[in-house]
């Protein structure tokens, strides 16, 4: 049994259609005879090819909305379609800040509870349950909601891969935007872009991370140059950015980013439950600690029982010299 229709909140960034989003359409697949999109903006149609190669059917668009946030008419929008009838049995947002931001609106609009942190979905009946790990990943509980109406989750990233069917280019249809009031007033008048050069940490398909056992902020050089020379995404365990040494965007973890790459090195990063929910999945697990005992060696495929400092010079060495 599959539920009859479910939404999917889009979002993009420059006319490329987010790693996200393409999750969860894929997902919906699975559970809906029907999957669409929702999405704001004014590009709905360059974006419309590759949503519906991944199995959206519509792109429902709020159009412009004069630079104001997207959670208030977002919201507004899927509430007033399922309050006339043409809304979905299900909608799913990834968990990003603006998913969040609609995700809590529409909840409260429509008067029914958000599934958050979800990292599975599957069907009981004409329920969704989601699969959502607590104490630090350590359980799994599955959640469903038992009231009438439409079903709200919120997905993490990469707990689906994403995986296009071949669909053709999805159809653009309008999605009205009621009068949001003073609710819709705020304004987004300027936009800062942290500079970055590489792949992006949540996509890279491998992953370099440095932890406290660097010892200090500058032996980060090593991670970063390690990365550039393996043309990996640095990253980097809780402690040392609550530490100031790098911008919390190269946190991992259950409060940072989840990472599914093909290669993931751990140096000098004992393995924390909450740093290992965010990269656990990875496909290969080399882990570089001067403690045997650390719990990072439970999960990793290589372990490498030696000083970062030694380790990773000689590593560096051995690659610039290929």
């Amino acid at each position: 049994m599959t539920l009859s229709k479910i939404w999917v909140y889009a979002q993009a960034d420059e006319g490329k259609v987010s790693t996200l989003t393409l999750e969860l359409l894929t997902k919906a697949r699975d559970l809906a005879d029907t999957v669409e999109a929702v999405y704001a903006g004014t590009d709905a149609d360059a974006v419309a090819a590759q949503l519906g190669e991944h199995g959206a059917t519509t792109v429902h668009t709020t159009g412009d909305l004069g630079g104001a946030l997207e959670g208030v008419p977002v919201a507004s929008a899927i509430a007033a379609a399922v309050e006339a009838g043409n809304g979905p049995d299900a909608v799913l947002l990834g968990t990003s800040y603006d998913g969040r931001d609609v995700a809590g609106r529409l909840s409260v609009k429509l008067d029914v509870p958000v599934i958050t942190n979800v990292v599975d979905l599957e069907l009981d009946g004409d329920r969704l349950v989601g699969t959502e790990p607590i104490f630090g990943g350590t359980t799994n509980v599955k959640t469903k909601s038992t009231q009438d109406g439409v079903q709200i989750f919120l997905v993490r990233p990469k707990s689906f891969a994403a995986e296009p069917n071949g669909g053709g280019a999805a159809t653009v249809a309008e999605l009205s935007v009621p009068d949001t009031g003073a609710t819709g007033a705020a304004r987004v008048t300027n936009r800062y872009v942290e500079e970055a050069s590489g792949p992006k940490l949540d996509e890279a398909a491998i992953v370099v991370a440095g932890g406290r056992g660097l010892g200090e902020s500058e032996k980060y050089e090593m991670i970063e140059a390690l990365a550039k020379l393996v043309k990996a995404a640095p990253g980097a365990s809780r402690a040392i950015v609550d530490a100031g040494w790098v911008p919390y965007s190269y946190q991992i973890g259950q409060t940072g980013k989840v990472v599914k790459p093909t290669v993931y090195i751990a140096a000098g990063i004992s393995g924390a439950t909450q740093h290992m929910v965010g990269m656990k999945g990875s496909k290969n697990i080399i882990a570089i600690n001067k403690d045997p005992e650390a719990p990072i060696f439970g999960i990793a495929d290589l372990g490498i029982v030696g000083d970062v400092h030694k380790v990773l010079p000689k590593l560096i060495e051995a690659l610039e010299s290929r």
